[in-house]
């Protein structure tokens, strides 16, 4: 289930065949008094997957639900009963936890039977999160996956495989089953009945660094060599496989907010939908083409950072600030994030040097930003003091990934906001990138003190053993 509010989720579920997707929900286990019943018809137009959105549910309660499917063709079969529970935001101040990472199947690294699947999706739902945020990288759609993939130490990675990741992913179909292929994994179905999630997209949704101008003319693995056409494909794709709410005046919008009690307002942004082309353009004036936020998302989230009442207000970012990725690494060229070089704002770095200008001036304290993207994990303190473009706030930023994919770094920070590196771990110079078997898959936890409203940040392992830890005390 997914997008949680105050009194309201979506619950999202898949058949194989034209049904009737059925739901149930309760505060009991048994479900023997129930809250709401709810019903969708699911067809091919949507692979068999159908979303509900549940109302009306009380606020700080543990929620049980059920789903069925009715087979449309006979009006008679019924599918078994799937299972699963969630809490809902408190109304009060309360202890809250939850998790956030990214980076599914990448590098190669898809379901290892060997390992009994992705391991650290149960390491996280033994944790009890009220909520996990995926920072994007959700699917590999540009990532092929073999049955066999050799290690430099002389080890094998065995994956499942299937027939959508025997290849990149062009058609809709093909988008639809590297979601599929996730879905093979019962350790990654187990903790989505049982952990709400704000979902994110990045590239690999679609394919390495895109931007809709952008054309794979020079890549013989793709027949479709329109981005802009892919990436359509793409987004209806994670639309059907990811419970996401539409907007009802944008239906492409992603970037919204979430209240979860008193204490914390999550902001999922969206920095690659309207972004102009990577490039090495550095100009110091803004315009459309070096945006990466865009100007309407740019206002709505200047406007609901202002207005929240949050005390602690978490920006779920696709991509980290300062951590300089390039869209050509070879040749080092082109800004596939936000950062490219040292020095005063340039380029993308505008738009952000304006955000954060108007967080100083109007006080908004206490903002956090969440990350992944890079495949390590990291604490970043931005420091005016140590920064070329000094008008703002401190804050932190912590990058942790990936879920289950390759590990390498690390990345190079850009001087332009001041990060102070603060903790990182990434594998050794020489031995990139990692296989999940070397332990090095990465999440983040937050919990907030209901009394003290201290959040404290954890950086963890596969194993879910404490890497770093991070008290944070909120600002009056």
């Amino acid at each position: 289930m997914g997008d949680m509010r105050a009194d309201s989720a979506i619950i999202w579920s898949r058949c194989d065949r034209p049904a009737r997707m059925e739901v149930r929900v309760s505060t009991r286990p048994d479900l023997k008094e129930l809250l709401g019943r709810y019903s969708v018809d699911v067809l091919d137009a949507s692979d068999y997957t159908g979303q509900v959105l549940v109302a009306g549910l009380p606020a700080g309660s543990e929620i049980h639900y059920q789903v069925s499917f009715l087979d449309l063709a006979d009006y008679r079969t019924r599918s078994a009963t799937l299972t699963g529970r969630f809490r809902t935001p408190p109304a009060a101040h309360r202890p809250l936890r939850f998790l956030w990472s990214g980076d599914t199947v990448g590098q190669g690294f898809g379901i290892n039977p060997d390992l009994g699947g992705m391991q650290i999706y149960e390491t996280m739902r033994r944790l009890r999160p009220d909520f996990f945020i995926h920072c994007g990288d959700m699917v590999y759609a540009d990532g092929p996956l073999e049955e066999w993939k050799q290690l430099p130490d002389g080890r094998q990675w065995r994956n499942l495989t299937s027939e959508a990741k025997a290849k990149v992913a062009e058609t809709l179909d093909e988008f639809r089953g590297q979601y599929r292929y996730n879905l093979l994994d019962s350790k990654l179905r187990r903790f989505n009945s049982e952990v709400p999630m704000y979902a994110q997209w990045d590239d690999h949704e679609v394919t390495n660094n895109w931007f809709w101008e952008r054309r794979l003319n020079d890549d013989p693995r793709y027949r479709e060599h329109s981005v802009a056409l892919l990436a359509a494909r793409a987004m209806r794709a994670f639309r059907d496989y990811v419970p996401v709410r539409q907007h009802p005046l944008d239906a492409g919008r992603l970037y919204d907010s979430f209240r979860y009690g008193p204490q914390l307002e999550v902001f999922r942004i969206d920095l690659r939908s309207y972004r102009g082309p990577n490039s090495d353009a550095q100009p110091r004036e803004l315009s459309p083409e070096l945006r990466i936020l865009g100007s309407r998302q740019f206002a709505w989230l200047e406007r609901a950072l202002r207005e929240s009442t949050a005390t602690w207000k978490v920006i779920a970012s696709d991509m980290p600030l300062g951590l300089v990725a390039h869209h050509d690494w070879k040749t080092e060229r082109g800004a596939e994030a936000v950062a490219l070089r040292d020095g005063t704002p340039a380029g993308r770095e505008v738009e952000i040097a304006l955000l954060l200008k108007s967080l100083r001036d109007h006080e908004v304290r206490n903002v956090l930003w969440l990350t992944a993207d890079v495949h390590y994990t990291a604490a970043h303190y931005y420091d005016p003091a140590q920064a070329q473009f000094r008008d703002f706030l401190p804050f932190w930023e912590f990058v942790s990934g990936p879920l289950n994919a390759g590990t390498f770094g690390p990345n190079r920070l850009d001087n332009t906001f001041g990060p102070q590196l603060v903790y990182q771990k990434v594998p050794p110079a020489g031995a990139q990138p990692l296989s999940p078997l070397d332990g090095m898959q990465f999440f983040g936890q937050v919990d907030i003190d209901p009394e003290s409203e201290v959040l404290t940040v954890r950086l963890k392992d596969l194993a879910g053993e404490t890497l770093y830890t991070q008290e944070l005390t909120p600002a009056g």
